[in-house]
């Protein structure tokens, strides 16, 4: 079918592209985007009413649903005064209501679910031939994400999809019933992804998987992940590589030496824990207990010293005593996590952890997050004042600091992806700069000595988006937009905030 892209006016349509969730869907938006543009679309410049936006779901948190058709509700009168405008929604919400969708929502043109995003544009221009809603949903995975067309958000980092799906069947998480069981890339096509994105000037990638380090499940080698990550270290002009997020059940040895020894993987370790009390990691269904998590711990940090280890956990599991709660306190104590990322348990429809006896009074849970964030954020910055007077190499990123503008710094992140607020220098996103670190706050490290610059080709890259010649002229970072992977976006009871991706 041939897809008609321009407005009533004879001008080509824009879109924009909402996303909510995880990496994996801002991964997807990315293919999205791709998508649209392949098929003639532009992206709608800021402030602008765009002629179709497409709303990328996430199902894991409670308000999901209130949250997108408070949105879909907020577009309709839009839409009704602006002649030919489409709304799609799609993503794991989308998979999980389906039909729903257009019932609750009958101003929305088009519902595709997380097997079938390539049918986007095809799917927008039945809609506006027929008049009439298009819902399709699939449920298997008819080509995998990565062969579509993608428009990247970053010059200089990008996610690379190593699988997707889950085969585990944790309580509390959805999404394995949203992305169906996992499903992985042959090697030889991740590499080639991955170099090709080096030549395009990125310098960091970040391999996404439900469970990462399950890689090479389907295809029958178990090891396959750790020669994945020593893969990496032979491409030329690639010097970050990260993953997330790791399940502690499949975590093993030989992924912690590759992760040692292979020089572009960064000594960094995001690993859900969600609970330390092995009886609720048992009631979610979690295939580890306690022990076997701060063993690997353990062993990271006896072959990486300088690791920078982070999780997330759930507070208020249905059935989750104090005793329980301590046991987990204890395992934050003793694991010194940079950072964690915290939860309140919210019932979600249709998992098991939903209909479970015990569930535990929001008063109660509201107490116990508050003392689990207490403790981490102490934990935190005695971890991060160990970085005072440290020597640390920075990679750029736009969007990293919220307040570059007003404080006149630039922000992006350190190899064990610390946020560090710098001086400002001559340096341009995808550039690395060496620093002293001067001041540690919880969250953030600030270095006011600057003792290198070093301009790359991602940097090259970042200056050939905006429309310029390489010139080397400096920028202000102040502008809300998508830089490096982020640390953490919007996340999840279910999954990991890294990645709410279902480990």
């Amino acid at each position: 079918m041939t897809v008609t892209t321009q407005g009533p006016e004879g001008a080509t349509r824009t879109y924009e592209v909402r996303t909510y969730g995880c990496q994996m869907n801002v991964h997807d938006s990315e293919r999205l985007s791709g998508l649209l543009e392949d098929a003639g679309y532009v992206r709608a410049p800021d402030g602008e009413t765009p002629d179709v936006v497409v709303f990328n779901t996430c199902a894991v948190r409670e308000n999901a649903d209130n949250r997108l058709y408070g949105n879909l509700g907020h577009l309709r009168p839009i839409k009704m005064a602006r002649e030919g405008m489409q709304i799609a929604v799609g993503g794991c919400l989308a998979q999980k209501d389906q039909g729903e969708i257009v019932r609750r929502a009958p101003w929305v043109d088009v519902v595709f679910g997380t097997h079938n995003i390539g049918s986007l544009p095809v799917l927008l221009e039945r809609a506006r031939i027929a008049e009439e809603a298009q819902v399709e949903i699939k449920e298997s995975l008819e080509t995998f994400p990565s062969t579509l067309p993608t428009k990247r958000e970053s010059a200089y980092a990008a996610w690379v999809a190593i699988s997707v799906g889950c085969n585990n069947t944790c309580t509390f998480c959805i999404v394995p019933s949203l992305r169906g069981k996992e499903k992985d890339r042959r090697p030889g096509d991740v590499l080639g992804e991955i170099r090709t994105l080096v030549d395009q000037g990125v310098l960091e990638v970040t391999l996404l998987g439900q469970n990462v380090n399950t890689y090479g499940v389907e295809f029958g080698d178990r090891l396959a992940f750790g020669k994945l990550l020593r893969a990496c270290g032979d491409v030329d002009g690639l010097e970050r590589v990260r993953f997330t997020s790791p399940h502690p059940a499949a975590f093993t040895d030989d992924v912690i030496a590759a992760m040692a020894e292979t020089p572009n993987v960064m000594h960094q370790l995001h690993m859900p824990l969600q609970s330390g009390s092995d009886r609720v990691l048992k009631a979610m269904r979690r295939s580890y207990r306690s022990d076997r998590y701060l063993g690997i711990i353990e062993r990271v940090r006896a072959a990486m010293p300088d690791a920078a280890i982070s999780t997330d956990i759930i507070v208020g599991f249905p059935g989750e005593t104090e005793e329980d709660f301590q046991q987990t306190l204890d395992v934050v104590r003793q694991s010194r996590f940079a950072n964690a990322f915290t939860f309140q348990y919210s019932i979600r429809p249709g998992t098991p952890a939903a209909t479970m006896d015990g569930q535990v009074p929001k008063a109660v849970v509201q107490e116990r997050y508050e003392r689990l964030v207490a403790l981490q954020e102490e934990i935190s910055w005695e971890e991060n004042k160990k970085q005072t007077g440290r020597t640390l190499e920075v990679l750029i990123a736009e969007g990293e600091g919220r307040k570059d503008d007003a404080t006149h710094r630039l922000s992006g992140r350190a190899a064990d992806s610390r946020l560090v607020h710098l001086a400002a220098v001559d340096a341009r996103p995808g550039d690395m700069v060496t620093v002293e670190v001067t001041y540690a706050a919880p969250h953030h490290l600030v270095a006011d000595k600057v003792l290198d610059v070093r301009r790359t080709r991602a940097g090259d890259a970042w200056e050939a988006r905006q429309g310029r010649p390489a010139t080397g002229n400096a920028v202000s970072l102040g502008m809300p937009s998508i830089g490096r992977p982020a640390p953490a976006p919007e996340s999840s009871d279910g999954c990991s905030v890294l990645s709410p991706l279902g480990n």
